[in-house]
């Protein structure tokens, strides 16, 4: 038997639960919240890697409506993060909500509602389906000779074994991304041996990290003011880095000072410095932060092959230059399936039709949240929200809030079903290639997964978090036209 639900959300990750939050603020309190594992916290349920934390200060990458004061670290570990949202779950009382270890099956719009059924055989109505799936959870691992005949334990990053025993290991490391620089250092310290592929030398910054000391701990809980003040300063200098991205002649000099300070100041050897000199622009692929990575690179017991793996034989890993390498372990930190996401979603709109065609030409929405021809269908972390220097947590906020005013609309106004302009959509998806167009991350010298395979970037807003903050704010129902016959009674 069908459930019925007013809004159905899709993921219990911080996208879904900060939905969930603001809905019911609204007065809707028929919600359910799907999510395939038994948990909430999506990224941070899911990446429990060594060394895993979050690459923005605890201060910012918080929900506003429950600031914590209570951070232990500038940047706070991952158990820490996931320990914070399940703490907002619990006293918010979301549990109630979610349907754990229920994955989409397939989603269909059917004149007046949505029809969601699961994997697992169960199904549900709703007027509103929200996807907070998130743009960084389904792991890609590159199609690589013989990967399956590896004679040891192999796992994705975000899918860590921690029943394997990595002391006094061989282990190979493949990619040099946001989660390699954080657990190759970590790793190191007990294996044996380290051998890093790295296709791409990254571009790795210092950053501010350390405790937070218990006494500021206590002045934050006490004048919660000062908390926010912080957050507000720290805001500020990542909307700062922005001007890297547009390649702004002073900040890109300053950037290159820092990663260059880094560099040397650990790596001795100018043939090792050339081997982990990117060669592209700053910025053009995910600028990473880590304090460890270099100092890590240079212990003994690693080695950096300047080469992706071209084949993989039992426990032999064949370089594309080449070297080969035995491993006892290997790990894969290759990073996520992002700009082709429609292929595993199975979701069909209004006049049949689908995602994934309506997605042909590359991933495109409304204002990053409204997809024309499916009604009443909202995505959070959509097309062009993703950001490359700030929190991606205000972007998901200046979604719900405006998702949160186009309902009101509805509301007052009597509107049951609600579609975006498709002009508008098209005007909006054109204006984001045309900012693109001058960006580091489209001509910068490298491909990175911000673009798609057609070499479109659909997954980074071009601005600031601040113009986007407004320009959401600023857009509500005139941006959507109610279907025939779609007025309630």
């Amino acid at each position: 038997m069908d459930q019925k639900t007013d809004m159905l959300i899709i993921g219990a990750g911080i996208a879904g639960m900060t939905m969930a939050l603001e809905a019911r603020k609204l007065g809707i309190r028929d919600i359910t919240i799907l999510e395939k594992a038994d948990d909430i916290g999506g990224t941070w349920r899911e990446n429990t890697y060594p060394g895993v934390a979050c690459d923005v200060p605890s201060h910012l990458y918080s929900m506003a409506s429950h600031p914590n004061p209570d951070w232990s670290q500038v940047y706070a570990g991952g158990a820490e993060i996931q320990a914070y949202l399940r703490d907002i779950a619990r006293k918010e009382n979301l549990y109630d909500l979610c349907q754990f270890n229920q994955r989409l099956k397939s989603a269909e719009w059917r004149g007046d509602h949505w029809y969601v059924e699961t994997d697992e055989g169960r199904s549900w109505t709703a007027q509103f389906l929200v996807s907070a799936i998130g743009a960084l959870h389904i792991p890609k691992i590159p199609k690589i000779p013989g990967a399956d005949s590896f004679t040891g334990p192999s796992f994705h990053s975000a899918q860590w074994d921690h029943d394997v025993d990595l002391t006094d290991a061989n282990i190979a490391v493949v990619g040099t991304g946001a989660s390699a620089i954080q657990f190759v250092p970590e790793i190191a310290k007990i294996a044996k041996r380290v051998t890093v592929f790295q296709r791409s030398a990254p571009y790795v910054l210092p950053r501010m990290d350390g405790p937070v000391a218990p006494w500021v701990r206590r002045l934050y809980r006490r004048v919660p003011l000062l908390a926010r003040i912080r957050r507000s300063l720290i805001f500020a200098y990542f909307e700062f880095r922005h001007r890297v991205l547009r390649r702004e002649k002073l900040m890109v000099k300053y950037a290159m000072h820092l990663w260059h300070k880094a560099l040397h100041s650990a790596v001795s050897d100018p043939a090792e410095r050339e081997m982990l000199t990117p060669n592209y622009q700053i910025g053009c692929k995910r600028i990473l932060s880590s304090n460890d990575w270099y100092p890590a690179l240079m212990r003994d017991n690693v080695d950096v092959i300047p080469s992706g793996v071209a084949s993989i034989e039992g426990d032999t890993i064949t370089a594309s230059d080449g070297t080969k390498v035995q491993a006892d372990v290997l790990v894969w930190g290759t990073g996520f399936h992002v700009t082709d996401i429609a292929e595993r979603l199975d979701i069909t709109g209004a006049d049949d039709l689908t995602l994934r065609d309506a997605w042909l030409d590359g991933m495109q929405a409304h204002l990053g949240t409204a997809v024309a021809g499916f009604p009443n269908f909202f995505i959070l972390l959509g097309p062009h929200t993703t950001l490359a220097h700030n929190s991606v947590i205000l972007m998901i906020e200046a979604q719900v809030r405006h998702i949160c005013e186009v309902l009101t609309s509805m509301s007052d106004q009597g509107l049951r079903t609600i579609n975006p302009h498709a002009e508008k959509q098209a005007a909006f998806t054109q204006e984001m290639q045309d900012r693109h167009a001058d960006a580091v991350w489209q001509d910068g010298g490298c491909t990175s997964w911000y673009q798609d395979a057609k070499g479109h970037n659909t997954a980074l807003w071009p601005g600031t978090a601040a113009e986007f903050q407004r320009r959401m704010a600023a857009a509500g129902i005139e941006h959507y036209t109610p279907l025939p016959d779609a007025k309630g009674d």
